[in-house]
């Protein structure tokens, strides 16, 4: 897809998220323009990842377009440049109610969130006791390990809107999100349609799908469509197939940075922090040999998701995603 450009002085600045700023272009329609920050465990990295804005942005579309081929709805529009996308606007209310008793055009305030192997924070549940092997699927007293693919998908949701997101059991996420059951299953099935796409297309590039967020929208229609970004190694987790196959775990997602911040003990301290609701510790920056390693990361992740060749469209602090003025 060749980006657009947006018209100068067309766009004015609203607010500015974990990874990209958001600009408003019409009453109708947003413009994201993805930086090249990076942040884990909610908090935001004070190193900058070259090409990561633009890796984000065209993978981003290049998912979006399959949204399309499915027929399933979405808010995207096109690229607006090498690290901007146009999309359609709907209201941010982390309390959607506040919108009536039937609201449209609003953002859930959820992170719904399907995992097809045992990882991440499933993992580490596991490994503390706080969930038992029946309750996804497997059977009574079974041990598991580390990789073991579910039973089946499991389907989970947080929030999206709060300083940190929290998990949720679905009676409080469709009470705050004013969504019907009906609706939760719509989303479950149209994930379920992404993530087999997905994974039909990538196997053959030597990734498997292990597990992913997405977010959704009731349109003007009361109709549910797909917002924010997917697919990407911010949102989710990818392994290498041939390795897997061979018991190595080789991780290509962001997972990879958190896994430097759990060795060097900054998660503990931060975690200590937060269970105790005292000050949390400022995060460090990366060392700028593992700047340049996760930047590898998320070109490399472009291609083998894409099946596209990484060239820069765009340069390592592109015009585009400038700060704006304080």
């Amino acid at each position: 897809m060749t980006p657009r450009a947006t018209a100068p002085g067309a766009a004015k600045y609203l607010r500015r998220g974990k990874v990209k700023e958001v600009w408003e272009l019409s009453p109708n329609e947003l413009e994201f323009r993805f930086t090249n920050d990076i942040s884990v465990f909610d908090k935001h990295i004070p190193s900058e990842i070259p090409h990561k804005g633009e890796t984000l942005a065209r993978t981003s579309a290049h998912w979006f377009e399959l949204c399309t081929k499915l027929g399933l709805p979405h808010h995207f529009l096109e690229l607006s440049s090498p690290t901007g996308m146009r999309v359609r606007r709907v209201r941010v209310e982390p309390h959607p109610k506040k919108l009536g008793p039937h609201p449209v055009n609003y953002l859930l305030p959820l992170e719904f969130i399907v995992r097809y192997y045992v990882a991440g924070s499933l993992w580490d549940r596991f490994q503390a006791g706080k969930i038992r092997p029946e309750e996804v699927g497997f059977p009574s007293g079974k041990t598991v390990q580390y990789g073991d693919p579910l039973p089946e998908p499991m389907f989970e949701v947080t929030t999206k809107l709060e300083a940190v997101d929290r998990p949720l059991d679905w009676p409080e996420a469709l009470e705050l999100a004013v969504l019907e059951t009906a609706q939760k299953e719509r989303i479950r099935e149209m994930i379920l349609a992404i993530d087999a796409a997905m994974a039909k297309e990538v196997e053959p590039r030597g990734l498997l799908h292990v597990d992913g967020k997405k977010e959704f929208a009731i349109d003007a229609n009361g109709t549910l469509m797909l917002v924010d970004t997917f697919g990407t190694a911010d949102e989710d987790r990818f392994w290498d197939k041939g390795a897997f196959e061979r018991g190595r775990f080789v991780e290509f997602s962001k997972e990879f940075v958190r896994q430097h911040y759990r060795s060097s003990g900054y998660f503990a301290e931060l975690q200590k922090a937060r269970e105790a609701s005292t000050d949390e510790p400022p995060i460090p920056p990366l060392p700028p040999l593992l700047v340049d390693e996760v930047s590898r990361l998320y070109t490399t992740v472009f291609q083998r998701l894409t099946g596209e060749p990484f060239h820069p469209l765009a340069a390592v602090a592109p015009e585009g995603v400038s700060r704006p003025p304080a």
